[in-house]
């Protein structure tokens, strides 16, 4: 590793700066990493970051996806229970934020990625892992710029902060060729998307579902809804679906741990057999972990959302090319 000095027409305060600089930059992974970052989490934790995490325990899919994608293997020494994707996940030990905290400390982490639900139901395992050492942070970002900063913290955290701006500008320039496909659509699809069939709900016009639902070329019939509780859940009920039957063209339901519809129970739905879509056999269930979750798999929710829709723009072969990243 080389140091550079500069003396030339500097100040003795600016020169003991820039070597400040300098010597806290060491290569991770190929990449030019700088200490002593500062990172907030989502509960305002604020650490510096002096060096890298590398003995990591994920208790969210989405953070042990993304830390694959960032390029990590034998950094992740535990993910949550039932991770499948990518497959590498499925080899890992699992940990649960039930399971008692000795169990987490016999296994040495440096850093526990959890996220807002298991901050707030389970302080006493948080209070016992930040009192043995060990850095606990919370995230779960719920739009689209809250997700690119989110990336850019988890490489801050391992040395892949390169890695993770590739994520970033490769997530953009998905999108554009996206935008371009869907550019000449005359008439656009007005969607209805379902978030929780229980209760009526749909999701809040910002979250990452409508995202999804936008760049695949869909209008969003409940973007007049109103988020609950400041989450990416919004209220609706089944009168305002209904006076918008008429305009569904598609009805997609989310389909995963909240909310598991089938295509007959939303079809046999009292009232809404005057929905358009429901009519038309309209009716699609859309997997959670492609729409909902700040990962790269977000790109292949749009290209699924986008092949219901629009099966002769969203082709296989348009698909396919964006296959592969990190994993």
């Amino acid at each position: 590793m080389m140091w550079h000095i500069f003396f030339h027409k500097i100040s003795n305060t600016s020169m003991v700066i820039i070597l400040a600089i300098t010597l806290a930059q060491v290569t991770v992974a190929g990449s030019l990493w700088a200490a002593g970052q500062t990172v907030v989490d989502q509960a305002g934790r604020r650490i510096t970051v002096n060096e890298p995490f590398n003995r990591i325990i994920s208790l969210y899919g989405a953070h042990t996806e993304n830390l694959f994608s960032l390029g990590l293997d034998p950094e992740i020494i535990g993910v949550s229970r039932n991770e499948i994707y990518p497959e590498k996940a499925r080899g890992k030990p699992e940990f649960s934020y039930h399971e008692d905290p000795e169990k987490f400390l016999a296994a040495q982490p440096d850093l526990v990625l959890i996220r807002p639900m298991i901050d707030r139901g389970y302080p006493k395992l948080i209070r016992r892992l930040e009192s043995s050492g060990i850095t606990v942070l919370s995230f779960q970002p719920s739009t689209i710029e809250e997700m690119f900063d989110y990336w850019k913290t988890l490489g801050t955290l391992t040395g892949r902060a390169e890695r993770a701006a590739g994520m970033i500008e490769y997530f953009k320039k998905s999108i554009q060729q996206y935008n371009r496909l869907t550019a000449g659509i005359s008439k656009k699809k007005r969607v209805y998307f379902e978030a929780i069939h229980s209760k009526m709900k749909t999701f809040s016009p910002d979250a990452m579902p409508m995202f999804a639902l936008k760049i695949a070329g869909g209008i969003n019939v409940a973007a007049d809804a109103a988020p609950v509780r400041k989450t990416n859940i919004a209220a609706y009920g089944k009168e305002r679906i209904l006076a918008k039957s008429s305009e569904i063209d598609v009805y997609l339901a989310q389909k995963g741990v909240m909310n598991n519809p089938t295509v007959s129970l939303i079809k046999n739905e009292p009232g809404f057999h005057i929905i358009k879509a429901v009519e038309q056999d309209r009716i699609y269930l859309i997997d959670e972990m492609r729409v909902s979750r700040p990962t790269l798999r977000l790109i292949d929710g749009i290209g699924h959302i986008g092949a219901v829709l629009y099966p002769d723009l969203f082709t296989p072969n348009f698909r396919n090319q964006f296959d592969g990243w990190g994993q």
